[in-house]
Formats: C-alpha cells, structure tokens, sequence
C-alpha cells in the first residue's frame, strides 16, 4: 500500500487528504474484534458516553427554555406589558390619554383597571385573593382568562346594577374555597366605610359566574375578576382606578415603542413595564439557564475524555502496522488522519444518538412525565413549587447546533492527542524485535 495514485502521464502523485484508503482503513480499525487488536468495548463506552452527555445537555436546556417561555408567554398572556400609574391617571384627561396610547403603533390594548386584595371566605375553607375589576369587554379580550373557563361561562359578567354579582374565579383558588360557578362567596375588603370606632372593613357576597385556569398556579391560586364598576364600588375608589394596563404586539421589543407610549401619555404619569416588575425572576432563570449550560458542558468534555483511552489502546495494538504502513510509504499525516477519523466518527456517533435521544425526550416529555407519575405514584413537577401546571420543553435549534458542534470539536480535540502521538511512531524501533 503506498500513499501515491497514477495521474495520466504515469507520474506518481500524493493521494488526496482523508482520501479512499485512509477512510477504508479507519474503518477497518473500528470494525475490528479486540481479540485481533480492536478496541470495541472501549469505543462503545466512549460513544455511550458522549450519547448520554449531549443528551444531558440538550435536555436539560430545552426544558429550561420551555420553563422560561411557557412562564413568560402565559405572564404576559395574563398580565399587561406596560403600566402607567400616577396623578394622570385619574385626572380629567384620562380618557383622552387612553385614546392617545392605544393609537401608538405597536399597541394592541390599552385598558383601565382596578386592583386590590381581599379576604375571600368559601364554604370548604377560606384563603386571600387579589381582585381586579375589568370591564366585560377587557376580560374577554384577555384570551388567557376567557378561553378557559370551566366550568361556568361569562354569561351575565358584567349585567346589573354597577357590574352586578358575578365574578372569575382562578381555579386553585375555588378549589380551596370549596365552590364552583353557580356558589356564593364572600369577600372582604381591608378598606371600608367610616364608622364611629374608625374605618371598618368591608365584607359582600357574590356568585361565582365562572372558574378560570391560566396554567399557571401562582394566578390561580390568587386572582378573582369583578366588573370595573363592581370593583370600584366595593373597595371604595369613588370613579379613580389604581392603573391603566397595555399590551403591545411584541413583548421582546418593547424598547422600540416604550417612548412612543411615554409621550402619549404625557406629564404625570409613571410608566413601568414587565421587566420592571419581573426582573429578580427572570434575571435568576437567566443567571441558572448559563450556569447549568456551562456545567453541563463540561460534562460533554470529560465524557469525550474516553476517546483518549479507546484510541491510545488502539494506536498500541496497531504498532506494527502504523510501521508496515510508514515503511510502504505513509507519512505522518496519514496515520494521524486515519486515527483522527478514528476518533472523530466515535465522538459523531455519539453526538448522533444523544441528539436523536434528546429530540425524543422532548417531543413526548408530557407522557413520560406521566409515565413516571403513574409508576412511583409520586408528582414529579409540584405545580405549587414549579408555578407551571407540566415540564415544559422548547427545542432552540441554534443553541442545539451549538451543543453538536462543541460535541465534535471535543472529540476531534481528543482524538487530535493519540493520533498524533501514533503519527510520530518510529518504524525502526516498532519493527526491531517483529
């Protein structure tokens, strides 16, 4: 074997880099028995390795970012985006502000709204809430709130005497009241009317017109909507509301428009938006998501580590023929390439299987959840603990492409050591005593 090929004149030519025979005789090294000098357990410890670190890694950064995006689309789903408080709020000119905002391009909702907390009393047990009083029309454009009531419906939410009787309630929070739509609540308002012993609190009854889910337990387990007259009457605010409440089409880019939005909505007012409100949490979920992606990887790097072992083995067992090889005419870069390739096709192998497990794992994550529930009878994902109602899973393919090729760079890297140690083997001294 010699590493030439004919060209047309006859003349002898180098062959091409990780040409035919490099490639052929990389795979019969890999295919080779141990007893015959191969190295097949240690390869398939290394790959097995690999397969499960780059499914680690995926995995666990795919759930993360379903944790971050399933949280933050169904806060902002529930919540506004931008909030404007203050004097302005209330003055004469509120309407005419609210018309100027919504008309800022970008801006979906821009809506008034009261909010406060109170004590609500249920038949089965009693529990505090935060009561927001919308008008009918704002609860029905929430699509978060409206699109799962059950049971119960909006049906009459909204109809009466200021607003009438009937409220929203979150679903873990009916669940500790003991009611349903059709039940009567009561709920306790820490503000009152004046009285001759002071300001006393203020406590009515109302009938539970629906009960919502929004997925997310801290909402849940929190939050009743009353009509926005209903709410004023009750907590006393006399016509005033505590914010008016936007939403803008693009969360992510709220920048563009925030400007847009403090213009329109003039001289006293404090405008405030999401990541104002939010900032501890999210800044903690990122500060976690680029820890444990830096931890993880280094679990990539020492699972790669195995290839050193598999290909030192194999480069000792292929002593006398890495020198039968030089002798017929290999150089030093062939032998490095064919034990390069070697490593490099474990290292891809791997990578392969962890990619295909991982991609699995996250496309069936909900029946495997439950799978595992079912089998040890204990609730993996505590919605009370997690705030989200299942694990999430949100596949990032660039942060996926990333992991496969920090994968093979790693593998190469390792391989790179043996090979070149076997490259640099002196023919003379294999062959002495052969």
């Amino acid at each position: 074997m010699t590493q030439t090929g004919a060209s047309k004149a006859g003349a002898a030519v180098p062959a091409k880099p990780f040409g035919a025979w490099e490639r052929t005789l990389a795979g019969r090294y890999l295919r080779t028995k141990r007893k015959n000098g191969g190295v097949t357990v240690i390869a398939v410890i290394s790959v097995i390795g690999i397969a499960l670190a780059v499914f680690g890694l995926i995995a666990t950064m795919s759930v993360m970012n379903g944790f971050r995006s399933d949280l933050l689309s169904k806060m902002l789903g529930f919540n506004g985006h931008v909030y404007i408080t203050g004097p302005a709020i209330n003055g004469s000119g509120r309407d005419a502000m609210i018309s100027r905002i919504r008309a800022v391009q970008g801006v979906t909702q821009a809506v008034p709204k009261v909010e406060a907390q109170s004590f609500a009393i249920g038949p089965g047990g009693s529990n505090f809430s935060i009561v927001r009083g919308l008008t009918p029309a704002d609860v029905k454009a929430n699509r978060s709130v409206s699109d799962h009531i059950n049971p119960g419906s909006m049906k009459g939410f909204g109809e009466g005497e200021y607003g009438g009787d009937l409220i929203l309630v979150g679903k873990r929070l009916a669940e500790s009241l003991g009611v349903t739509a059709g039940d009567e609540i009561a709920l306790i308002a820490p503000s009152g009317g004046a009285t001759a012993m002071g300001v006393a609190p203020r406590r009515k009854t109302y009938t539970v017109g629906g009960v919502f889910s929004v997925g997310v337990s801290e909402y849940d387990q929190a939050f009743i909507y009353m009509p926005m007259e209903q709410a004023q009457l009750f907590f006393g605010r006399d016509g005033a509301i505590d914010e008016v409440e936007i939403k803008v089409d693009d969360p992510d880019r709220l920048d563009a428009i925030k400007s847009d939005i403090i213009r329109a909505a003039g001289p006293g007012a404090l405008v405030l938006d999401w990541r104002d409100r939010n900032h501890a949490l999210f800044s903690a979920l990122q500060v976690e998501r680029t820890a444990m992606l830096m931890i993880l990887s280094v679990v990539v790097v020492i699972a790669g580590m195995n290839i050193i072992s598999g290909l030192v083995m194999l480069v000792k067992n292929k002593t006398r023929d890495v020198a039968i090889l030089r002798t017929m005419g290999a150089s030093q870069g062939a032998v490095l390439r064919v034990f390069l390739m070697i490593g490099v096709t474990l290292g891809a192998l791997g990578t392969g299987i962890g990619l295909v497990l991982s991609l699995l794992f996250c496309t069936f994550i909900e029946p495997i959840q439950q799978g595992i529930n079912r089998l040890t009878g204990v609730n993996t994902f505590n919605a009370d603990v997690y705030m989200l109602s299942h694990i999430p899973a949100k596949i990032d393919w660039p942060q996926v492409v990333g992991i496969v090729v920090f994968s093979l760079i790693m593998s190469a890297v390792w391989a790179l050591l043996p090979a070149i140690w076997g490259s640099r083997l002196d023919p003379v001294e294999a062959l002495r005593y052969e």
